[in-house]
């Protein structure tokens, strides 16, 4: 039981750390998201520069964990995984998690406290971004930028109502950012390495006998992908159509969208079994050996995963924007507020 403890305390400690996708792998997700939208999506995303830019953005909160400083890898690091499994330690369901960030801080702190038990230990000398008490927080981080992005193409609308050119080019401008950045996360979800405690090698009980290699996080992440050759450019004719997702209020009351983002993670983490067991196989492998390179297909599905949802997630914030008509009746007054142009003689 020590030695097992002792294994989830490494475990925990490496998801803190541990990286989904390397850069090539989100760019090709968010370039996919891109080529899934419909033919009336606001074309200035689709501009040369603004389709470079929000690919370019799918590596930015990574290059984020490139720094030393304590605040920012407190607080980034965090967002990019959900280790479901302590979810059920903590006695929480996934299909009642709150959508509110800190209130549901509270409910796993309290779970965690009366079932701490099935805790390891934490390490202080390991939990040197003060992380390892949480089971990290991406359903959040995703559910988050939806509604900034969503606020963004609501205030789009009244400054192209009533706004300068301007104003109008800087509201765009941040909408391509919020979608750049919003990739990563929905990106991160869709390695299946991101959403469970066996993030990086199996650790503990072992009964299938899966790979221990603490370099496997990292090598699904992109070295398989640059060893199979994986490419946006072969990949683009298999981009998947953007879904609008349901927002109609639940009787539940949670939000419908955060349920969605919940559902996506749980459907990947469903893959992390059939991820080890292709490793197992050998088909995920740099040897060259034959069948080594067999389990493309299953990585080049989880891509394809992760632009459908990243879209679907972009053109249900679209779709579903109202104007900003605050802003809006602001802009107009402070229009007729104006004083009239001195004529010209």
């Amino acid at each position: 039981m020590k030695n097992c403890l002792l294994g989830f305390a490494l475990l925990i400690f490496s998801a803190g750390a541990a990286r989904a996708w390397d850069y090539p792998g989100h760019r090709i997700i968010n370039q996919l998201a891109l080529a899934g939208l419909p033919a009336d999506f606001p074309a200035f995303v689709r501009t040369p520069e603004n389709a470079a830019r929000i690919a370019f953005l799918a590596g930015e909160p990574d290059r984020w964990r490139n720094v030393a400083d304590l605040p920012l890898r407190h607080d980034n690091g965090m967002d990019h995984y959900i280790d479901l499994e302590q979810l059920a330690w903590a006695g929480l369901d996934p299909a009642r998690l709150s959508p509110l960030r800190y209130e549901f801080a509270l409910q796993f702190a309290a779970g965690r406290s009366a079932h701490a038990g099935k805790f390891p230990p934490i390490n202080p000398e390991k939990d040197v971004d003060h992380v390892r008490e949480w089971p990290g927080f991406l359903p959040w981080a995703i559910i988050e930028y939806y509604d900034r992005l969503k606020s963004a193409f609501s205030y789009l609308k009244a400054y192209e109502e009533a706004g300068t050119p301007a104003e109008i080019a800087n509201a765009q401008s941040n909408i391509v950012y919020l979608m750049g950045m919003m990739g990563h996360f929905v990106g991160d979800g869709s390695q299946p390495l991101h959403t469970t405690v066996q993030t990086n090698g199996w650790v503990g009980p072992n009964p299938n006998g899966y790979t221990s290699w603490k370099g496997f996080h990292a090598w699904i992440d992109g070295g398989f992908i640059a060893k199979a050759g994986i490419k946006f450019d072969d990949l683009a004719p298999s981009a998947r159509r953007a879904q609008r997702l349901a927002t109609e209020p639940r009787t539940d009351g949670r939000d419908p969208v955060f349920v969605a983002t919940v559902d996506y993670l749980g459907k990947q983490h469903e893959q992390v079994g059939p991820l080890y067991e292709l490793d197992k196989a050998g088909k995920l492998r740099a040897d060259g050996t034959p069948g080594s390179l067999d389990g493309k297909p299953f990585i080049e599905e989880q891509l394809l995963r992760g632009g459908e949802m990243l879209a679907s997630l972009w053109v249900t914030a679209w779709r579903d924007a109202p104007r900003d008509v605050y802003l809006q009746a602001q802009l107009l007054r402070h229009r007729s507020d104006a004083p009239d142009p001195v004529p010209v003689k």
